[in-house]
């Protein structure tokens, strides 16, 4: 009877360890997409920092894919051909080497293959076209793991039925049955191993889930709020063709980008007094704010309360003037592709180790930049050698007091 019960034990065991196993799988290759990869590629083909990855499979395989992803820097001193291609097309920036497992990158190619793009906000509770439902349950794994537990229970009790059945033909007597308390006080002291082995499995991924709940705590990516005014940096940046820094001159000038102001709005909104996409309603906000009546500007004029959608905490500095025009950084780089924005959103989490990685992987902009010193140069020339690219982290980009005061 003890053998028959160990049996069944170690088949449930194995069938709570499968499911487990293959649940925090199931997790994984979002979850490493979004902690590794999301900060400069898209899952789909768009381009963001790097190519977009959608199709990456077809464009090269596994096994190139795998020592790629975990040094791309000794694929292209390897001299290979593609990894130099990518390495000239991309500013000659190479991608931040992930340390990563083959299994781990496999998770991440899978999730990469069947990701596909929502397409539109559904309601609430409804999950995007296209994606896993909430969570990303695994309900086949599960259906397996609910048979084999029947399996077990229908051989724990044939053997059960077979013990009884020898124990008549041998004359021997049948142990008495216990019930209610007394049975899972038994139950728990035989069972004592299998009890510890679920609450550590449950404790490491109750330990998982809380640091992926914790690692996002403050961070406000993919924040899009409601503007008082429907403004489309779509039209203006993208069919339009404006410059970022027309409206947005802080950025090159200051350590703010500014928020411009009506007046500037109404350099185009003189004359162009209705809008493609929401005709007379929304250009009429500027005018009333402006108290604008048509040929002059009236005493009534109230501030438009737009509201701001990138943050940092008050304790870390950052100065648009020394990104962009020492840096000579793209805006979309940190922005994401606001052209193609109806509703401006965060695209990039702004977190302190996205901040870190691109301070260690982006190269200096050095040729014909008056703003670094070539004294100042030779000394790093010399520390690193005359070949070597200079990136932020080298002229003291990772140290803690230029962005924390």
């Amino acid at each position: 009877m003890k053998s028959s019960f160990l049996s069944f034990k170690r088949i449930l065991t194995l069938a709570i360890f499968m499911f487990v196993i293959g649940f925090s799988y199931a997790q994984d290759g979002e979850a490493l997409f979004n902690a590794n990869c999301k900060s400069c590629h898209y899952a789909t083909s768009e381009k963001l920092i790097g190519p977009g990855l959608q199709g990456i499979e077809k464009r090269r395989n596994r096994a190139w894919l795998y020592p790629w992803i975990k040094n791309s820097s000794a694929v292209i001193k390897s001299g290979d051909a593609y990894a130099v291609n990518i390495y000239n097309e991309y500013n000659k920036t190479a991608m931040t080497a992930q340390n990563l497992s083959n299994a781990e990158i496999d998770a991440v190619l899978d999730y990469i293959k069947k990701y596909v793009p929502p397409v539109a906000a559904p309601a609430a509770g409804v999950p995007l076209a296209g994606e896993p439902a909430e969570d990303g349950f695994p309900w086949l794994l599960l259906f397996v793991t609910s048979i084999l537990i029947v399996v077990a229970l229908a051989l724990g009790r044939i053997q059960k039925s077979l013990q009884h059945a020898l124990r008549d033909k041998e004359g021997q007597p049948h142990p008495a049955l216990l019930k209610g308390k007394a049975f899972y006080k038994t139950w728990i002291r035989g069972n004592k191993k299998l009890i510890a082995g679920v609450l550590v499995i449950g404790a490491l991924i109750g330990s998982v889930k809380g640091w992926y709940a914790l690692k996002d705590v403050g961070v406000t990516q993919g924040y899009e709020p409601d503007q008082p005014i429907k403004f489309s940096h779509k039209l203006h940046a993208g069919d339009n063709g404006i410059a970022c820094l027309y409206c947005h001159s802080g950025a090159e000038q200051s350590k703010h980008a500014n928020i411009p102001s009506a007046i500037l709005c109404m350099n185009c909104h003189k004359g162009i007094k209705k809008g493609p996409n929401y005709g007379t309603e929304e250009i009429g906000k500027i005018y009333a704010a402006l108290d604008w009546d048509g040929s002059k500007y009236g005493s009534n004029q109230k501030p438009i309360q737009w509201t701001r959608v990138h943050n940092l905490p008050d304790l870390a500095y950052f100065n648009h003037s020394q990104h962009v025009k020492v840096g000579k950084i793209e805006c979309q780089q940190c922005h994401g592709a606001v052209d193609k924005m109806e509703v401006l959103k965060q695209d990039q989490p702004l977190t302190m180790g996205w901040c870190i990685d691109c301070h260690r992987t982006a190269e200096v902009k050095v040729a014909g930049n008056g703003y670094y010193d070539e004294k100042a140069l030779a000394g790093i020339h010399k520390q690193y050698g005359a070949d070597a690219k200079i990136t932020v982290e080298k002229i003291g980009g990772t140290e803690c007091a230029r962005c924390h005061y």
